[in-house]
């Protein structure tokens, strides 16, 4: 079964909910964001929409006040270079929100990938 990079982070959430696999994405996105020290702490009974606005919280504050931290974050994620290049940095709500999906796009591969093998 090849992997299927979701459209947009509603359709990638409620993927990794069908696929029994959110936990494992909350858990992912929690080690990554301490391991890149951006402690964050989704517990287990995080609805998907409040991961979503958090993160686009945390994303957007990253951006305005910590952006090398924030470029260290998508550095140790593994976000690619060449997709966030792409986006239009002109709004930073709109930008964060979008940042948001690619560092939940590249982390759903890796719990993905990892529930295949």
């Amino acid at each position: 079964m090849n992997f299927i990079a979701p459209i947009n982070t509603d359709n990638l959430l409620s993927e990794a909910e069908k696929e029994n696999l959110y936990l494992k994405l909350l858990e992912q996105v929690n080690k990554d964001f301490n391991f890149a020290n951006e402690p964050i702490d989704f517990p287990l009974s995080t609805k998907p929409v409040e991961l979503k606005i958090q993160l686009h919280e945390k994303v957007y504050r990253l951006i305005q006040h910590k952006f090398a931290e924030y470029l260290n974050l998508l550095y140790i994620i593994d976000v690619p270079e060449a997709e966030v290049k792409k986006l239009d940095g002109s709004d930073l709500v709109e930008l964060s929100e979008q940042i948001v999906f690619l560092i939940l796009k590249r982390e759903w591969q890796k719990v993905w990938f990892r529930n295949r093998l």
